[in-house]
C-alpha cells in the first residue's frame, strides 16, 4: 500500500501553530479532491437543468421539455411522491411557481458550483433542494433512512466549509470583491 508522504517542515513558530505558506501533499490532494467533487456536483445540477429545459432525451423527452410547455416538476412530484409528504408534493406538482423556482435553483446552484463562487449560498440552497427531494420518496427505496440526496447535501456543506471554490474555480477572486468582503455569507 502506498502512503502519501509529507515533506519535513522547518518550524519557525511554536509547535502546533499553523505553518503559513506550507502545504503538505495530503492537503494539496484534499483541495483537488474537493474541487473535483464540486465540479461533479455542479455538472449534475447543470445537466438536470439542461435536460429538463430542452428535453435532451436522457430523463426528459423533447416533447416534455420546459421550453415545449412541459413541467419539470410534475412527473416526479405527482407520480413519484410517497410517504408522509406525498399530499403536499402532489398538490404543488406542476405549478408555474414551483417549476420556475426549481429551474432557477438548478441553474443558479450549477453556476455557483462550476465557477466556485457563492458556495455558502449554493450549499444552503442545494442542501434544501436535496433534502426536499429526499422527503418526496420517504422512506428511501434502498435504505430505511439514508440515500444519495442526504449524502450530497452533506457534501455541499463540506464544499462551502473548505472553500472548495478556490481550487479550479474563481473563489479567491470572488472573495476579494467588496460586497463579498462586507457580507461573508456570500462567499
Amino acid at each position: 500500500m502506498t502512503a502519501i508522504s509529507q515533506p519535513p517542515v522547518t518550524r519557525r513558530t511554536a509547535p502546533g501553530a499553523p505553518q503559513l505558506g506550507v502545504e503538505s501533499t495530503a492537503q494539496k490532494a484534499t483541495r483537488y479532491v474537493f474541487a473535483g467533487i464540486r465540479l461533479a456536483l455542479g455538472w449534475t445540477f447543470l445537466w438536470a437543468f439542461l435536460d429538463k429545459t430542452f428535453g435532451l432525451g436522457h430523463e426528459t423527452e423533447s416533447k416534455a421539455a420546459w421550453i415545449n410547455g412541459g413541467s419539470p416538476t410534475k412527473g416526479f412530484l405527482a407520480f413519484g411522491a410517497e410517504g408522509p409528504f406525498a399530499g403536499f408534493y402532489r398538490a404543488i406538482a406542476g405549478t408555474a411557481w414551483v417549476d420556475a423556482l426549481f429551474m432557477l435553483g438548478l441553474a443558479a446552484i450549477a453556476v455557483a458550483l462550476l465557477a466556485g463562487v457563492g458556495l455558502r449560498v449554493a450549499a444552503v440552497a442545494g442542501g434544501i433542494l436535496y433534502v426536499m427531494m429526499w422527503t418526496v420518496v420517504l422512506p428511501p427505496e434502498n435504505n430505511p433512512f439514508l440515500d444519495d440526496h442526504l449524502i450530497n447535501a452533506a457534501m455541499l456543506a463540506g464544499l462551502a466549509l473548505t472553500a472548495a471554490g478556490d481550487t479550479w474555480g474563481f473563489g479567491r477572486m470572488w472573495a476579494r470583491l467588496p460586497i463579498v468582503r462586507r457580507w461573508a455569507w456570500l462567499k
